[in-house]
């Protein structure tokens, strides 16, 4: 799918995620087939008043390339700014948040509470609109309640300012992430504009994200909580898309990720830091597995990277012995 004059290899996206989706883990996730990487979301007044916590939330490289980068924020003026700076930053493609439910979020006026003032919404994004040349695009709910009408007025304004795509989270701003997405919605959407429409929600495995796009006719499919630990999840998407073999993932393709992406964020937030983060990141992969609850009680206190690995190498050698058992 094409957004704007950007090709994506794989019309799936990994959606932002906050705490999560920094720069080693869109680099694990591109690497395991992704089209399009996201950063987390991003503070408009976080940037422009210069925080530099916020400013190194717009790293790239470009191996992960398209990065979108996702701002949320209120003031037409200020998001125009933090847009210029995204684009400067090496952002491809610049990304609105108006889904965000969080009530830090809601009562400055940003996210999901743009949904309810459809010419707010409009004012907002033609500035950022006229401030970029890169590709923009915006996420969105359902809206605040469950008909979807303002999914599809938000849709369509955005198409007139000249947004290039639209993602589509069909959960109101009420439910957060509870309750089952209304996919109808997403098909809603894609009927009243022609630009690409994104689904997003409750995709949980290969079969439900091709469902989605039989379903809706959508374009493209995010993915949010359920690439977590399972990254492999895009490359299995294509493939099954592309009618070709999907792969399972075996053991050491497993501890071959875990073990790249220790590293990756080792370099990139230093070994102190990386491994406090690595205590919990690590166990993601191996959610389900046997003994993955004592592999996380044994990753509680890392101090180092050679530990960290140490402790993936003993799983594996105890997963092993178990597959040996079973069989």
């Amino acid at each position: 799918m094409n957004i704007g004059p950007i090709l994506l290899n794989c019309p799936t996206i990994m959606a932002p995620l906050a705490g999560i989706t920094d720069l080693p883990f869109r680099l694990m996730t591109k690497r395991a087939g992704c089209g399009l990487v996201c950063s987390e979301m991003i503070s408009a007044n976080g940037l422009i008043y210069g925080s530099a916590k916020t400013r190194k939330m717009l790293d790239t490289t470009p191996e992960e390339y398209p990065l979108s980068v996702q701002l949320f924020g209120a003031d037409p003026d200020l998001m125009a700014r933090a847009a210029v700076m995204a684009a400067e930053s090496g952002a491809a493609i610049l990304d609105i948040n108006m889904g965000c439910s969080v009530k830090k979020v809601i009562k400055t006026g940003a996210g999901a509470a743009l949904m309810k003032e459809p010419q707010k919404a409009r004012r907002l994004l033609d500035a950022i609109r006229k401030a970029i040349t890169i590709p923009l695009t915006l996420k969105i709910r359902s809206g605040w309640d469950s008909s979807g009408d303002q999914a599809i007025t938000i849709a369509k304004i955005a198409q007139d300012v000249g947004v290039d795509a639209i993602a589509v989270h069909p959960r109101t701003a009420v439910q957060g992430f509870r309750g089952k997405a209304d996919w109808a919605i997403i098909a809603a959407v894609k009927q009243a504009v022609h630009i690409p429409v994104i689904g997003n929600g409750d995709i949980v495995s290969t079969a439900s994200a091709l469902q989605m796009m039989t379903e809706t006719g959508c374009d493209g499919v995010m993915v949010g909580r359920h690439a977590i630990g399972n990254p492999w999840i895009f490359s299995q998407i294509r493939d099954a898309r592309d009618n070709t073999p999907v792969q399972p993932v075996d053991m050491t393709a497993r501890v071959d990720m875990m073990l790249s992406y220790l590293h990756e964020s080792v370099l990139y937030w230093g070994e102190a830091l990386a491994c406090r983060m690595m205590r919990s990141r690590l166990g993601w992969f191996v959610h389900g597995l046997p003994h993955s609850a004592g592999f996380r009680e044994s990753i509680r206190h890392l101090e180092s990277e050679t530990e960290a690995r140490d402790r993936i190498m003993d799983y594996m050698q105890l997963k092993g012995s178990h597959y040996a058992r079973t069989s």
